[in-house]
């Protein structure tokens, strides 16, 4: 996992706040997403695309597996609210939603059905 952060405001007055999500990427989708308590999400890997979900509201579990052609552990991490994470080409990876949740995808690859089926791998990281 190349990085997972807490996103801050850089600038806040009293008609609120401004945060950076991302800058210098080249974004081709921005997906918002629904997930319902307990659902589980990706148990893919993406052969070119690499996104960042940042969530708008709920939690989630996303399990990842760096290395994948590497029997390593899997690893997880918890992101809540107002946090993102970065998963990058060739890493598996999943989600478990924890509570009715939404989240935005910023994908660098467009999404299109046949192009992003193209581009994955199935694996069960989690059942």
């Amino acid at each position: 996992m190349k990085f997972f952060k807490k996103i801050k405001p850089f600038h806040v007055d009293k008609r609120g706040e401004m945060i950076y999500l991302i800058e210098g990427a080249a974004i081709q989708s921005v997906l918002r997403i629904t997930c319902k308590k307990g659902s589980i999400r990706a148990n893919h890997i993406h052969t070119k695309d690499s996104h960042y979900s940042y969530m708008l509201d709920g939690s989630m579990e996303y399990y990842f597996r760096e290395d994948v052609n590497s029997k390593s552990p899997i690893k997880h991490i918890t992101v809540k609210k107002g946090e993102m994470v970065y998963t990058p080409p060739n890493e598996a990876h999943a989600m478990k939603f924890l509570e009715e949740s939404v989240f935005l995808a910023f994908t660098t690859e467009k999404r299109n059905k046949d192009k992003y089926e193209e581009d994955l791998i199935r694996v069960e990281l989690i059942k």
